[in-house]
């Protein structure tokens, strides 16, 4: 008797979250304003984020910034000019890592681009400080390194674990680690407005691969979140079909790596509880029949029912 109820609960508690995610109201806005992981230099990774029916976002990842907006303008995803979106509808920017496909969209459009913060992790700023921003590569639009300082951009150091609010916005972020080739540092950012939150990860290899717990701990951090049916979908990277090797993946995730991951989560949140969460997958690289596989593989493989979405460049979408 005592196991028939304890799966009666554990069925009543799967079936009130499914129906809890089918019944939430979209608490985000996403612009993609690029998709892919290398090679394509007008789409490269960066998302917009803002509260649902806002123009407040926050740039995550700047791989590619102009050629992002002007598709998004051309699919009536806003109403204004490239230039007011660049200027007054983007109000920062997250960089997970500073490789030339996460932030060189940021670096091209700052002559351009208006006052507002950057915000990055100790190392990801000082590699940007010293190799960008630098006066000599590129003129330092920020306050902080060498150089003549413009102090166009406040470069806001964010630590792990703690949260920030993000200027002129009702959100806030917290950053974690993640492992990119060991010992090198990604990033992985939870953006939260109010009860409702998003996890955006920058390019990371898998645990086993990284010989690392990054991931681990990182789960265990949000499943509270998947629980309580506060986290609106994560975004996250699956750069080479299953056929690469471990020795080739250079800090990435195949299909296989990636279910991997979600079942540790799994285990975490409860059997069931991800069946239709919002999985985002993002920085696949091509060529184009690379991209193919990588989908069909994730498809056959999705034994955990998750509702994998793969966005659009210039493309809105709700979470």
């Amino acid at each position: 008797m005592a196991y028939n109820n304890r799966t009666l609960i554990v069925f009543l508690f799967v079936t009130l979250q499914f129906f809890a995610q089918k019944s939430q109201k979209s608490a985000f806005d996403i612009v993609p304003l690029g998709v892919k992981g290398g090679i394509d230099e007008k789409n490269l990774s960066a998302y917009l984020v803002a509260p649902i029916h806002t123009n407040d976002y926050i740039c995550l990842d700047a791989g590619t910034i102009n050629a992002g907006i002007e598709k998004a303008v051309a699919n009536n995803v806003f109403k204004v000019s490239t230039s007011e979106v660049l200027r007054k509808y983007i109000k920062g920017y997250c960089i997970s890592h500073a490789h030339l496909d996460h932030v060189s969209g940021l670096i091209m459009n700052s002559p351009a681009d208006s006052s507002k913060t950057v915000y990055a992790t100790k190392k990801c700023m000082e590699m940007m400080e010293k190799h960008y921003f630098n006066g000599e590569t590129w003129a330092n639009f920020g306050d902080e390194g060498v150089g003549l300082q413009l102090k166009k951009y406040h470069f806001q150091t964010l630590l792990f674990g703690e949260k920030t609010k993000i200027n002129t916005t009702t959100m806030t972020v917290k950053a974690f680690p993640l492992s990119h080739v060991n010992p090198f540092e990604s990033t992985a950012f939870l953006i939260q407005n109010g009860e409702d939150a998003v996890l955006y990860l920058g390019d990371t290899g898998a645990d086993s691969v990284e010989k690392s717990y990054d991931l681990s701990l990182l789960w265990k951090a949000i499943s509270p979140l998947i629980i309580q049916n506060k986290l609106r979908g994560i975004f996250i990277e699956v750069s080479f079909p299953n056929e690469q090797p471990d020795s080739l993946l250079f800090g990435h995730l195949t299909p296989n790596h990636l279910m991997t991951e979600m079942h540790k989560l799994e285990e975490l949140t409860g059997k069931g509880t991800l069946k239709n969460f919002k999985i985002i997958i993002i920085h696949m690289k091509p060529p184009s029949e690379n991209i193919l596989i990588i989908k069909e593989q994730l498809q056959k493989i999705n034994n955990l029912g998750l509702q994998l979405l793969f966005p659009i460049q210039g493309n809105r979408f709700e979470l």
